[in-house]
């Protein structure tokens, strides 16, 4: 199988549309060596490159003017190393194809985001999390992994090997190359049982700590307008295995949680004045319920109303009196908002730039409907995460530079200088990381 070139791509958009580039020409190599061959000639051409996954960004991460890697054909398992529990896979593979083929196998991920459409490259660059006690996000559990850098040459890193570039590729957002396969570590395929519940606003906030400390995967959904939430407790069982019944699925997962909820976000858009009264319905609308199933099926869900977001990332012992500023902020304000707010946590890690680096976290992730105007209200938002020194999501709209990211990443100016060596001249630049990173 050949690579392909197209010297007229036309226009690339994101999943949410709030991005849009035109690229000189796209490039869909079958093989690294391909990969690397594309890397070399845009260098030639004097073209910046960048690889895109499925599109799941908010922000311009992969946006070029230049030549644009699709890594479709760069899909499927390498290796399956069982007697060290990993799991090598090229770095196209979406990641619903990755938990498929190791449920498969018997095998798994520890933790994972909650959904599954990126490609295991998109979603470790950019930082995607789930929510954890003890296991942290997708890129803390890579291995190793392999880059494609600004001279074409392939770079394999590790704790063992080019350290120093496993340490800030892991989530390098796609200033230090292209990567072209990653080792996962996994382990035996186990059952999680899941635990969904309403809960106040009040209850929940006055008892977070227990809550996290209680079960190994916590997380809610605070519904603006109202005092009520959703809550989700995650925690492994022996079993017996009881996922949830097919007819009640596809009512509470697709009719109400998809169907009807873009349904009434249509209406919301068009009428702002009815979100309060939407508001109350939706969050009530989704009763208790317990289920166990294998992980991949407990942790994702499907998302199919599309929205725009951003999400910031807050030291742990902040999260509720930050998230109270939010609901004041949002009660005083004529501000509308008919998408519920994200909460989960994670366990500080070692990677350079983490949202979570050096710091036990939580995140807070608000939403507007897709083609809604979200601005005033993430403006509003952003102000109360970055009084309590907030870390963007990397994949997720926020307004930050390279000045901010310097006073809230402690090893900022370890990542900055790692990639004048990795990419002197900005092979891999565009405008986005000019602003987040600085030249």
């Amino acid at each position: 199988m050949r690579s392909t070139v197209s010297a007229k791509s036309g226009t690339w958009r994101n999943w949410a549309g709030n991005v849009t580039a035109r690229p000189a020409r796209e490039v869909t190599p079958a093989s690294v060596e391909e990969l690397s061959a594309a890397v070399r000639r845009a260098a030639e051409d004097g073209l910046r490159v960048k690889a895109v996954g499925t599109g799941h960004s908010f922000t311009a991460a992969a946006a070029t003017d230049g030549v644009l890697i699709r890594p479709q054909l760069l899909t499927g398992i390498r290796r399956i190393d069982r007697d060290n529990g990993t799991v090598t896979v090229e770095a196209g593979t979406p990641l619903k194809r990755l938990n498929l083929a190791l449920a498969r196998e018997g095998l798994s991920l520890t933790n994972m985001g909650d959904i599954m459409e990126q490609t295991v490259s998109g979603a470790v660059s950019t930082g995607t999390h789930g929510t954890g006690r003890d296991s942290a996000s997708i890129a803390a559990q890579i291995a190793g992994l392999e880059l494609v850098t600004a001279d074409g040459s392939v770079l394999a890193c590790s704790e063992k090997e080019n350290p120093e570039v496993f340490a800030a590729a892991r989530i390098g957002i796609g200033a230090l190359g292209i990567i072209t396969a990653i080792t996962f570590s996994v382990e035996p395929l186990f059952l999680l049982s899941a635990r969904e519940e309403p809960m106040s606003f009040d209850e929940v906030t006055g008892s977070f700590d227990e809550l996290c400390a209680e079960n190994e995967h916590f997380e809610f959904y605070w519904f603006p307008h109202t005092g009520n939430c959703n809550t989700k407790r995650n925690n492994r069982s022996v079993g017996p295995e009881k996922p949830v019944g097919t007819v009640r699925g596809l009512y509470e997962d697709e009719f109400l949680s998809n169907g009807v909820f873009q349904a009434a976000n249509y209406v919301g858009r068009a009428v702002p004045a009815t979100i309060p009264s939407i508001a109350r319905i939706s969050s009530r609308a989704l009763s208790a319920r317990t289920y166990t199933d294998i992980p991949y099926k407990v942790f994702t869900s499907p998302r199919r109303v599309r929205f725009t977001e951003m999400e910031y990332a807050v030291p742990r012992a902040a999260l509720v009196e930050t998230l109270r500023e939010l609901k004041d902020m949002v009660d005083r304000s004529p501000l509308r908002i008919s998408f519920p707010v994200e909460v989960r946590t994670a366990p500080a890690d070692d990677i350079t730039l983490s949202t979570a680096s050096g710091r036990d976290s939580a995140y807070i992730a608000v939403h507007m409907f897709r083609g809604t105007p979200y601005q005033a209200y993430f403006s509003a938002a952003e102000r109360i995460f970055t009084a309590h020194e907030g870390r963007p999501h990397w994949g997720k709209v926020h307004t930050r530079d390279a000045e901010y990211f310097a006073g809230v990443y402690p090893r900022f100016g370890e990542f900055t200088a790692l990639r004048d060596r990795l990419d002197p001249e900005r092979r891999f630049g565009n405008d986005y990381l000019r602003r987040i990173l600085g030249v």
